[in-house]
C-alpha cells in the first residue's frame, strides 16, 4: 500500500475498463482523503473519456468535498482529484441529460455514510436506464441492506426519467453514521412474497400488460402477484421488474422497452435473469455483488454468497484495495455460487469534515 500521502496513480484501462473504476475511485478518495490520478479514462468505450454524466459524478464530489480537480471536461481520459474537507448539506446536480442519477448517487454515497451530518441531494437526469440501476432497485433492494449497517439513507423518486429525455427527478437524504455495522448474507431465507410489474410513461398500457402476461406464463406468477403502472414523464420509457423478497434479502430484476423490441421478448429476457438467480442458493444477485462490496469495505468486515462475479465487481475490489487496507476473498461454494469475504487489515483514515 502506498503512504496516505501519496497520490494514488489509476489505470482506467483495467478491468472492467468503464465508469466503475473513476466512481469508486471519487467515493473512496472523499472517506479517506486520498488524492488519485486516472489515467485512460474509460479506454475501453466506444467513445473514450469522461461523459456528461461522468463529469456531474465528478462535479458533485468535488462540491462535497472542496477538492481540487484538474482534467474535468468532457473526452478527457486523465483527471487528477485531491479531497478537501467533506461538508454535509443541500446541495442540487442536474445531469443535463438522461445519464443515470443512480450511478451518481452512486460516486457520493459513501461520504453520506461515513460523515457525520445531514444530507439532502436533488438529482435530476435519468431514473430507468438500460446499464444502471433504477431508483426501485435502491429502494427495494439496495438501501435495506445499508439499513441495516445502521445507514439512514432513503432515496425518493419524484418523477422517472426515461432514455432520451431524461428529466426524472430523485431526492437523496441521509445521516452519516461515521461506522458501519459488518453484514453477513449467506442465505435467502423463505420466499415471503414476489411480486411481477411493469410501467409505462406516455406508451399505450397495453405494453405493460404483455410483459406481465409473458412473465406469468414464464415464472408461473398469478395475477393477483401482478401489478401494471402508468407514471408521467418528460418521454416514453418502459420498464418491466421482478421483486422477490425473501427472509433475509430482496432482490429486484428489470429489463427496458426498447423500439422495436416485442413486450415478449423484453419480458423472456428479465425471465431469463430471474431463473439463473433462481437456479442458485445464493442470497446475492450479481449486481447487488457490485455495489456491496464498498459499504462492506467502509464497515471493515463482511461476507455474502454470490453468482459469478461481475467484471465491475472485480473491478471494485481492485480499486477498494487501492484505498483501504481491506482483504478480499472469493471462494466457490457451488455451482455458479461463490462466498466473497472481507477483512480490515488496517484502520481507515478519518476524513476531514467541516
Amino acid at each position: 500500500m502506498p503512504a496516505t500521502d501519496d497520490i494514488i496513480t489509476i489505470d482506467g484501462s483495467a478491468g472492467e475498463g468503464g465508469g466503475q473504476i473513476l466512481r469508486t475511485a471519487l467515493g473512496l478518495s472523499m472517506v479517506t482523503g486520498r488524492a488519485f490520478r486516472i489515467e485512460k479514462i474509460r479506454a475501453r468505450r466506444p467513445k473514450p473519456g469522461l461523459a456528461r454524466q461522468h463529469l456531474v459524478a465528478v462535479s458533485a464530489a468535488a462540491t462535497i468535498c472542496q477538492a481540487e480537480v484538474t482534467g474535468a471536461s468532457l473526452g478527457s481520459q486523465e483527471l487528477v482529484f485531491r479531497p478537501g474537507r467533506v461538508c454535509p448539506g443541500k446541495y442540487s446536480f442536474d445531469i443535463g441529460t438522461a445519464g443515470s442519477t443512480s450511478l451518481v448517487i452512486q460516486t457520493i454515497l459513501p461520504a453520506i455514510l461515513m460523515v457525520p451530518g445531514r444530507w439532502e441531494i436533488e438529482l435530476i437526469g435519468g431514473t430507468h436506464n438500460p446499464l444502471a440501476p433504477p431508483v426501485d432497485y435502491l429502494q427495494k433492494t439496495f438501501l435495506p441492506i445499508l439499513k441495516r449497517m445502521g445507514a439512514q439513507v432513503e432515496v425518493e423518486l419524484l418523477r422517472p426519467g426515461f432514455y432520451p429525455a431524461g428529466g426524472g427527478r430523485v431526492v437523496l437524504r441521509g445521516r452519516g453514521c461515521e461506522t458501519l455495522r459488518p453484514v453477513e448474507l449467506l442465505e435467502r431465507g423463505a420466499l415471503r412474497r414476489r411480486l411481477a410489474w411493469a410501467a409505462v410513461a406516455n406508451l399505450p398500457p397495453h405494453i405493460a400488460q404483455r410483459e406481465v402476461d409473458t412473465l406469468c406464463q414464464l415464472l408461473g406468477f398469478a395475477p393477483a402477484e401482478t401489478a401494471i403502472r402508468r407514471w408521467e414523464a418528460f418521454g416514453p420509457g418502459n420498464v418491466v421488474a421482478v421483486e422477490l423478497e425473501f427472509e433475509n434479502i430482496t432482490e429486484l430484476f428489470c429489463n427496458f422497452g426498447e423500439r422495436g423490441k416485442p413486450a415478449e421478448k423484453v419480458a423472456e429476457e428479465l425471465a431469463r435473469e430471474v431463473r439463473r438467480y433462481l437456479a442458485t442458493e445464493a442470497p446475492v444477485g450479481e449486481h447487488l455483488a457490485d455495489q456491496i462490496l464498498i459499504p462492506l469495505a467502509l464497515a471493515g468486515e463482511g461476507r455474502f454468497r454470490t453468482l459469478s462475479l461481475s467484471s465491475h465487481a472485480q473491478t471494485n475490489i481492485e480499486i477498494i484495495n487501492k484505498f483501504l487496507y481491506i482483504s478480499c476473498e472469493v471462494i466457490p461454494v457451488g455451482e455458479d455460487t461463490y462466498e466473497v469475504r472481507l477483512s480490515r487489515e488496517g484502520s481507515l483514515q478519518d476524513p476531514a469534515t467541516c
